[in-house]
C-alpha cells in the first residue's frame, strides 16, 4: 500500500492496534474476519515478532486463518482452544446497546460461533459503523442451498410481522454464482432499512427451516473499541458503562499494510 492511509483506514488501525495491546502470553484468541480484524491480525503479528508475544488465536475464517499464519500467529481450531480468553472481531454496524450486524465478509457462522465461547468479545470498529439503529447494512443471513428460494420466501413472508421498513431479500452472489460459506452455505441479504427490535427478529429467524445463523449479534459484545481518523480512540464498555477517550500517534508501516486492500467489510 502506497502512499498516505485514507481517514476510514487509519480509524480502523488505530482501533485495532488498541485492541492488540489486550492480548497478553498465553491467552487463547479469536480472531475475526474482514477488513478491521485483517488490521488486527497485522498489528498482533508485529507483536509477535518485536516483542515475542506468544499466544494462540482461533481464526474465524479460511482467510484470516491464512493471514494469521503469515504474520507468524500459532493458530489452533476451536475445538483445540474448547474456551477463549477473548474474540477481536469487527462489525458491520452497532448501536448503543452494543447490538451488532455483522457478515458482511461471509464469516457471520464461525465468528458467531467463536465469540459466544469467549469470556468477552471485542468489537473494533471506525466511527462510521455506530448507529442509533441497526439495518441500514443489509442483513445476513445464512442458509443451507438446498430449497433456499423457499427458505427466501418464508423470511420475507415473516418480515411482514416484524418491526422493520423493508422487506426485500437478494441472494448473495460471486460473479454469475451464488456466494459459497467457508461451510458451504449461501447467504440471504436482507434489506431492511431500520430494525425495532434485534432480539425479537434474530430469535424468529433462526427457528425458519433453511436458516443457518443470522448476522445480529445480541447480547454477545462486551466491549467496544472505536477509531477516528485523526488517531482518537474510543473504548466503550458495557458492563460498566465506562468511556474512556484515547490517542494513538503512529507511522505507516508499508510492510504492515500490504495486502489489505481485497479485504471485505466488518
Amino acid at each position: 500500500m502506497s502512499g498516505e492511509l485514507s481517514p476510514i483506514d487509519k480509524a480502523k488501525f488505530v482501533a485495532a492496534k488498541r485492541a492488540s495491546d489486550i492480548v497478553e502470553d498465553g491467552m487463547r484468541v479469536g480472531l475475526g474476519t474482514g477488513s478491521t480484524a485483517a488490521w488486527l491480525v497485522r498489528c498482533l503479528g508485529e507483536r509477535v515478532r518485536e516483542e515475542g508475544l506468544r499466544f494462540r488465536g482461533v481464526p474465524t475464517s479460511t482467510r484470516t486463518a491464512e493471514l494469521a499464519r503469515e504474520v507468524g500467529i500459532t493458530v489452533i481450531s476451536l475445538d483445540e482452544a474448547r474456551w477463549l480468553d477473548v474474540t477481536i472481531d469487527g462489525a458491520d454496524e452497532f448501536d448503543g446497546d452494543f447490538n451488532l450486524i455483522k457478515g458482511g465478509g461471509g464469516a457471520l457462522l464461525q465468528e458467531k460461533i467463536v465469540a459466544t465461547a469467549s469470556d468477552q468479545m471485542v468489537v473494533i470498529a471506525d466511527a462510521a459503523k455506530r448507529v442509533e439503529h441497526l439495518g441500514a447494512f443489509p442483513l445476513p443471513v445464512e442458509v443451507i442451498p438446498f430449497g433456499w428460494p423457499t427458505t427466501q420466501a418464508l423470511i420475507e413472508e415473516m418480515l411482514v410481522s416484524m418491526d422493520v421498513m423493508g422487506r426485500n431479500s437478494t441472494l448473495r452472489m460471486t460473479g454469475d454464482a451464488p456466494y459459497v460459506t467457508d461451510e458451504g452455505n449461501h447467504i440471504l441479504d436482507l434489506h431492511l432499512g431500520r430494525i425495532g427490535d434485534p432480539r425479537q427478529l434474530s430469535l424468529v429467524l433462526n427457528q425458519i427451516p433453511g436458516v443457518v445463523e443470522n448476522g445480529l449479534f445480541v447480547d454477545i459484545c462486551d466491549t467496544v473499541i472505536v477509531g477516528f481518523g485523526d488517531g482518537r480512540i474510543e473504548l466503550r464498555d458495557i458492563n460498566t458503562g465506562e468511556t474512556e477517550n484515547e490517542r494513538l500517534d503512529f507511522v505507516e508501516n508499508e510492510n504492515m499494510f500490504a495486502d489489505l486492500g481485497d479485504w471485505k467489510r466488518d
